[in-house]
């Protein structure tokens, strides 16, 4: 008879102990401990069964490594996200959060590989529903297998049957495995499934998607050691008043972690948005105060955000500042450069920012660009809709150079822009007449408000 055992796991972290602890040792998290039951087989057949299946030790000259071909997804912003496609064998998870989109676009995907036998197992609809939901996308997946099962056994068993190119697990938290004796969605539940997914996906050379509800903190659900388990993380972000989806890398071990991909929500699918810009981008008809441009780039991919900023006179007393899709310290900052380097007195007023959109931005290269929308907004003068802005500020009030400036300036001036404010020390190597937008190099802040608002 197998031993039954009780632990403790750390809903936060993962870590197992053999009792109740109020705080957790390992991530310092206060009364995250759960108790499950947790079966284990013999350690004499485990012990057999580690000294047939042992791995030997080999030269790393003797490995033959041989380059797996990535599989092109059909979808451009997914293979951007991911590196340059799918790598054969690997374990991707995708969280986001209930309604945003992770299942329409998982099958959208599959749908589009007709070339591949792809596999879509679900453990949270039925038949009928992803049925209707492909109809809804318009494409007919004649080699897409539609599987709703629960029981880790019972999948394998249709995964030795069919062996399919693709698989997607929707979602992890519904998997149940014998050899825990725990329910769907447990710590160990979700671990040992993920585990054997794993298992598989490496021995076959199959890649396995992964879906993943989030908790409340919109952090992924189980334990942490399950994002360690995957080779990829992609969080699906997307906010409900706005059309657009943002499918973000947290952790990758083929490619950057730097790269975004970007679609827009329709009633037939997920649409991809080459150009981010047009989502990003306002169309007004008129100048107005407060309202800046900033070319910003997300890993390979240079684009342009609009920055808004808002500066009255605080009305009750104490002066707020919020900040929307940027960083809130970073905000304090640049108002402080501001009242100390030249002379602004914004310590009385409120300042509210935000990014259009509501992408959130943690290039350094928009600075100016708040900067000039915030002075734009508190002097009530309009900065002209075709002017763009490059550069860090320092905290001497130096406009610092930025990197891929002139992937920036081109994107720019492709979508129409008649001049662009950059660092002076960004200039050297930039060949002008390549580019038909007006390149304005300043040293200090000062010189840029002389510019915009003489």
């Amino acid at each position: 008879m197998p031993k039954v055992k009780t632990v403790f796991f750390c809903q936060n972290c993962g870590a197992q102990t053999s009792k109740w602890l109020g705080r957790c040792p390992s991530c310092g998290e206060w009364n995250t401990f759960v108790e499950e039951v947790v079966q284990r087989e013999e350690s004499g057949t485990h012990k057999q069964a580690s000294a047939r299946n042992a791995a030997k030790p080999h030269l790393i000259t003797e490995i033959n490594y041989d380059e797996n071909k990535r599989i092109a997804s059909g979808d451009d912003e997914l293979n951007r996200v991911l590196g340059g496609g799918i790598v054969p064998g690997s374990v991707i998870l995708i969280g986001g959060e209930p309604g945003i989109g992770k299942s329409t676009l998982m099958l959208q995907v599959f749908l589009k590989l007709k070339k591949l036998k792809t596999l879509y197992i679900s453990g949270e609809e039925s038949e009928q529903q992803i049925r209707m939901r492909a109809e809804r996308i318009g494409m007919d997946g004649a080699s897409c297998y539609i599987l709703t099962e629960t029981s880790m056994q019972q999948i394998f068993q249709h995964l030795e049957t069919l062996q399919p190119d693709l698989v997607v697990v929707d979602s992890v938290q519904t998997l149940q495995t014998e050899v825990i004796d725990s329910s769907a969605g447990s710590i160990s539940q979700i671990r040992e499934c993920t585990a054997e997914l794993q298992r598989f996906a490496k021995l076959t050379g199959t890649p396995v998607f992964l879906i993943g509800h989030i908790t409340k903190e919109g952090v992924i659900a189980g334990p942490k050691i399950l994002e360690h388990m995957v080779d990829t993380v992609l969080q699906f972000e997307g906010d409900r008043n706005y059309g657009y989806r943002i499918l973000r890398s947290v952790k990758n071990r083929f490619g950057s972690t730097s790269e975004l991909g970007i679609y827009e929500m329709l009633n037939s699918g997920m649409r991809q948005v080459s150009n981010p810009s047009e989502i990003l981008l306002s169309q007004r008809d008129e100048n107005l105060s407060g309202i800046t441009i900033a070319a910003t780039i997300e890993g390979m991919r240079p684009m342009l955000i609009e920055i808004q900023a808002l500066v009255s006179s605080a009305a009750y007393g104490t002066p707020q500042r919020s900040s929307t899709g940027f960083d809130y310290r970073r905000l304090n900052m640049l108002l402080a450069v501001l009242e100390k380097r030249s002379g602004f007195r914004l310590g009385a007023k409120d300042v509210f920012l935000n990014i259009a959109g509501g992408i959130r931005v943690d290039d350094p290269a928009i600075d100016l660009a708040v900067i000039a929308a915030v002075l734009s907004s508190s002097e009530d003068i309009p900065i002209d809709q075709k002017t763009c802005f490059a550069a860090e500020v320092g905290l001497s009030g130096e406009i610092r150079s930025v990197n891929r400036i002139e992937q920036r300036i081109s994107e720019a001036a492709k979508l129409g822009f008649d001049k662009i404010f950059i660092s002076k020390y960004n200039q050297k190597g930039i060949d002008r007449s390549k580019f038909s937008i007006e390149i304005i190099a300043c040293s200090k802040i000062e010189k840029v408000f002389a510019r915009l608002f003489s």
